[in-house]
């Protein structure tokens, strides 16, 4: 993985420097498709004594400023990654959680075109796919359905 400068980052869209942010964006680095509490876990370890607050706010300043992107298929807790800007999408595994990214099919965005428009400009397409992750498929994980509101593996 190449070297991340965060400072470099922050500084790029006008955000001050500060070690929750670093923390927060070398977590996501780290752990694509991370929900809140992995990040939250992550950070304090390179700032121990980084806040949830911090950590929240962290990411609504980081997603705001479009380093992070923030998802969240129906019924499950939001995630949040640093791939941005290529309008990939993703596939999400009905029985675990396990998300992983899907590159766009023509490789620009939108990617796709609505059947109607209805006067929008479209910029962006974004794509759930659904299916069963190939651990599951094969009984390697539980096969019951879980919580939705339970972290799954990123």
């Amino acid at each position: 993985m190449p070297h991340l400068d965060v400072a470099d980052l922050l500084r790029g869209v006008g955000l001050r420097v500060t070690r929750p942010r670093v923390a927060v964006l070398e977590a996501l680095e780290r752990l694509p498709h991370a929900d809140t509490g992995d990040v939250i876990d992550a950070a304090r370890r390179d700032v121990p004594d980084v806040s949830h607050q911090a950590v929240y706010d962290s990411l609504a300043a980081l997603t705001e400023a479009g380093l992070v992107r923030r998802i969240q298929p129906h019924g499950h807790t939001a995630r949040y990654e640093r791939r941005v800007g290529d309008n990939h999408h993703h596939v999400v595994c009905r029985t675990c959680g396990t998300i992983a990214d899907v590159d766009c099919a023509t490789g620009e965005a939108p990617c796709l075109v609505p059947s109607q428009d209805h006067g929008f400009v479209i910029d962006e397409a974004e794509v759930i796919f659904w299916g069963t992750c190939p651990a599951c498929a094969s009984g390697a994980s539980a096969a019951t359905p879980r919580d939705p509101q339970t972290p799954a593996p990123a």
